[in-house]
């Protein structure tokens, strides 16, 4: 069985999480540097957890607008897709990084200088609603 990939886009960084084989939990898995080799790094955990679909966090605004972060994400969508042939899904990320503070601090972690922890925590979260979402 396969598994699903997300990807908490930043400028910087990338949250990634993943699922179980039977599309129920969703984890954190790392973070890896948005750069040139983006692409690469995503090949190879696709390869590594057999990844049949990604699933990207789309940052629309709690006014149900579109922002500048909205923009990057989906150009980063656009360059990933022609280079990956699995399906590309947008997923509705809002307040997705709070969520995952709270969830750390409950966890007793830090978060101040911890953004890597937020990021693919971030992705867990949104990737657990997906497979959570009974109309996807």
């Amino acid at each position: 069985m396969k598994r699903i990939l997300a990807l908490d886009y930043g400028d910087k960084k990338i949250g990634v999480a993943v699922s179980d084989p039977m599309h129920i939990i969703a984890k954190p898995l790392k973070v890896i540097f948005n750069s040139k080799k983006v692409v690469d790094e995503l090949i190879k955990i696709i390869n590594e957890f057999h990844i049949e679909k990604i699933v990207v966090g789309l940052p629309i605004t709690l006014k149900n607008k579109k922002s500048i972060q909205t923009e990057k994400t989906i150009k980063f969508i656009e360059m990933i897709r022609k280079d990956l042939e699995i399906p590309i899904i947008e997923y509705d990320e809002r307040l997705t990084s709070q969520m995952a503070i709270q969830s750390l601090i409950l966890q007793g972690v830090k978060t101040g200088h911890n953004k890597t922890e937020i990021d693919k925590t971030a992705a867990a979260i949104f990737l657990q609603n997906y497979l959570d979402d009974p109309t996807k």
